[in-house]
């Protein structure tokens, strides 16, 4: 099968949709024709959402056991400051309407050689776990949940969980002692956390702090492009200029303007849509590129600029 052929948008049903919490809504999707391609836990999908001022494609893991791939899930969180995707499928998007996915990828997936899987969920971020114990479980693994979360808000799961993992799961309504949670675990322990930044960044230095090797340190951080000043960009090699709207992210009017920039997250994670750049103040709003790279490369999925910004495209 030819490269386009894998990546071609998968066309799916919204075959379910409830409300977890009063801001979390779960979306199921069934194949319009077909089957769904297979995922490994960890997954996620773009969901290609068609907001009035263009198609907008956001993010979102799959919260579906990876062993039935008859349908996909996705729970989805209304973010108060939304450029429109996450508001769009709260708000608009009902049992029955048609979407389309870009075929899922996986940037966060389970360490098969782990003795000890270390789940550590704040939030929305508990969405990637609920596929991860679901194969867990299968692999009669040896697992816990640390699950952070806001009662009525963020708790997505929690009564399910409840019942499922037992005293496997832990529940904090703040920020846990990290310290208790990652001293003196046996060799071969992983941990993985998922949810927002400053719990990302509280793990991985707690972790550094006890000695633990950064190879089994494991995180992911999906965060949509944020609104900012419109910008100008100037492409070299296409002799293009184009405007970047406020409410658009660089990405996005690249592939306006029909330039195929690769990519997976389009949350400044994964490295894949990184361009060289030539001149402009960039504003970096990336967790993947060092300060070194910073001065020569941005991430179009999330970077900005002052006023305008001259790419090697």
């Amino acid at each position: 099968m030819s490269n386009t052929a894998m990546n071609a948008p998968l066309k799916v049903q919204v075959s379910g949709a409830r409300m977890l919490t009063d801001a979390v809504r779960e979306f199921t999707f069934t194949p319009c024709s077909g089957h769904l391609p297979g995922f490994s836990a960890g997954s996620h999908v773009q969901v290609h959402l068609p907001l009035a001022g263009g198609t907008l494609r956001n993010a979102y893991s799959l919260t579906s056991d990876p062993a039935d791939n008859r349908h996909y899930r996705i729970a989805v969180r209304l973010q108060e400051h939304s450029r429109g995707g996450s508001r769009f499928l709260h708000r608009e998007v009902q049992v029955g309407d048609t979407l389309q996915l870009s075929p899922p990828a996986n940037l966060f997936a389970l360490h098969s050689t782990a003795h000890v899987h270390i789940l550590i969920a704040g939030g929305i971020g508990i969405t990637p776990f609920m596929a991860y114990i679901a194969a867990l479980e299968r692999q009669n693994a040896q697992f816990e949940l640390h699950y952070v979360y806001r009662q009525g808000q963020s708790d997505a799961y929690v009564e399910e969980l409840q019942q499922r993992l037992g005293n496997r799961l832990h529940c904090y309504a703040s920020r846990p002692d990290l310290s208790q949670i990652l001293r003196d675990r046996p060799l071969g322990s992983h941990v993985y956390s998922c949810g927002p930044q400053p719990l990302l960044e509280a793990v991985r230095q707690q972790a550094q702090a006890l000695g633990w090797p950064e190879q089994r340190v494991h995180w992911e951080a999906f965060s949509a492009a944020q609104p900012g000043k419109p910008f100008e960009v100037n492409l070299l090699h296409s002799n293009q200029r184009l405007q970047v709207g406020a409410e658009q992210s660089l990405l996005e009017a690249l592939e306006t303007a029909g330039l195929n920039v690769p990519n997976l997250c389009r949350g400044g994670v994964c490295g894949q849509c990184k361009v060289r750049h030539t001149g402009g103040e960039v504003e970096h709003r990336d967790s993947f590129l060092s300060t070194a790279e910073q001065a020569e490369f941005l991430m179009p999925c999330v970077s900005r600029a002052h006023s305008c910004v001259s790419l090697d495209l």
